[in-house]
């Protein structure tokens, strides 16, 4: 969607380019305002595991024009299927019980990463600096500079978009209070070919939870960003400094531990040969009471990154990326844009992050009594439809607080217009 003509040009600089970055780039540059996009890796490449792309993050995908593309290399995901290692569901959830229509998508992060940067290359508004770090930002003169770690200095800019991710080179210079900690649990990864498509053809997210200590997650993940073979990513929940140990024990003792909790897993599993094949990455929960300063502003996980236990974080940054192109559309001055934007934020993003760090100790903690609290009570949601529909709006991405009207659905159709359709985020606005 184009603003050609309706709103105020800017000169932004946005730091990283990732989901958040690259999103934030493209839309800002189709409204008109000239954007330096940095990334601090020379030569940037797909990486990663799965992800989840909820109805929401499909929205924006659609308004950037991108989604049929990315779509066409991920697999659709009707639900979530939670359950004990006795078959027991936990939690059970389909798209469903919400609308008919709606589903999430199953992809390799990397083919979103991909998709952004080659629709962020194409655009003329945007000069790319790779292999380009930024370490601090400053204000002189009423416009922001950036400092590389190398003592270069970089603008003037009117305002600077920091998405460069949970540990944010720039929070410590930007001058906007913000905690940022790491979780003392992640998780283990690895990305395998889903041999027979077995789990791509059960088109659920399937999590095996035995007390909140120990999760394994298998998710359909479409196909990878180099070839087409259908994939799946293996998730072993764990906490942060028992990942040596574990890696002590080696693949042998592991392997039948995790087959155990899912049989299906046997195929997946022989294709890892080494235990260092097994990536790990801990989770950061970063909070700031408002997202944006003089000039600058912060999105994706450099602004609110969360435990994955919701699966919303490239749904989130997205989403960021949208609302902060419409902001300046509907106040094109600097200040008034970048208040609107966190005003715009506020109630999605806090629910999101209240709801995530309440769940979190549910599912990976040492406290049995939380387990036992969570398989007593989730079940709940099988018979009692409006928890189910509020748990489904949840993992939809769609609810913003208990009282709060969640965005519409009637909203993410008209996001998925043609562009060239200007009325499609007055829902997302509010």
């Amino acid at each position: 969607m184009r603003y050609d003509g309706r709103v105020e040009s800017h000169h932004i600089a946005v730091v990283g380019a990732g989901t958040a970055g690259a999103a934030a780039a493209i839309l800002l540059a189709r409204a008109g305002h000239r954007v330096a996009l940095f990334e601090r890796v020379a030569v940037p490449g797909p990486v990663g595991a799965g992800i989840t792309l909820q109805p929401t993050g499909q929205a924006v995908l659609a308004r950037l024009g991108l989604l049929d593309e990315i779509a066409a290399r991920a697999t659709r995901v009707d639900g979530l299927l939670c359950r004990r290692p006795d078959g027991r569901a936990v939690v059970d959830l389909r798209y469903a019980d919400l609308d008919p229509e709606l589903y999430g998508l199953g992809l390799h992060r990397g083919v979103l990463f991909e998709a952004l940067l080659v629709a962020a290359r194409a655009e003329p508004r945007i000069a790319l600096r790779c292999g380009v770090a930024i370490a601090s930002t400053a204000l002189a003169d009423g416009a922001r500079w950036l400092t590389g770690d190398d003592g270069a200095r970089h603008g003037p800019f009117e305002v600077v978009v920091v998405a460069d991710g949970s540990v944010s080179d720039l929070h410590a210079s930007a001058g906007v209070p913000v905690r940022a900690r790491p979780y003392p649990w992640g998780a283990l990864w690895f990305v395998a070919t889903d041999r027979g498509n077995t789990l791509t053809t059960d088109r659920r997210v399937v999590q095996v939870i035995d007390g909140p200590s120990r999760m394994f997650g298998l998710l359909p993940t479409g196909r990878a960003p180099r070839g087409d073979d259908l994939v799946v990513s293996v998730f072993w929940s764990i906490r942060a400094d028992r990942v040596a140990a574990f890696r002590a024990r080696g693949l042998a003792a592991w392997r039948p531990e995790a087959i155990a909790l899912d049989p299906r897993s046997e195929p997946i599993l022989d294709q890892i040969s080494d235990i260092d094949q097994l990536a790990f990455t801990q989770y950061r929960d970063v909070r700031m009471r408002r997202w944006h300063g003089e000039r600058i502003v912060f999105i994706g996980d450099a602004a609110h990154a969360t435990s994955p236990q919701l699966g919303q974080g490239a749904n989130l940054a997205l989403w960021d990326a949208m609302c902060l192109a419409d902001a300046f559309v509907d106040r094109g001055g600097v200040a008034a844009a970048l208040a609107a934007y966190t005003a715009m934020r506020r109630r999605h993003l806090n629910y999101y992050q209240l709801a995530t760090r309440a769940l979190t100790p549910l599912f990976q903690s040492d406290s049995r009594v939380l387990g036992w609290l969570r398989d007593l009570t989730f079940p709940a949601s099988r018979w009692l439809p409006p928890l189910r529909r509020r748990m489904v709006r949840t993992m939809a991405g769609l609810d913003r607080g208990i009282v709060r009207r969640a965005i519409p659905l009637a909203e993410l159709r008209r996001l998925a217009l043609p562009p060239g359709a200007p009325a499609a985020v007055s829902e997302a606005r509010r």
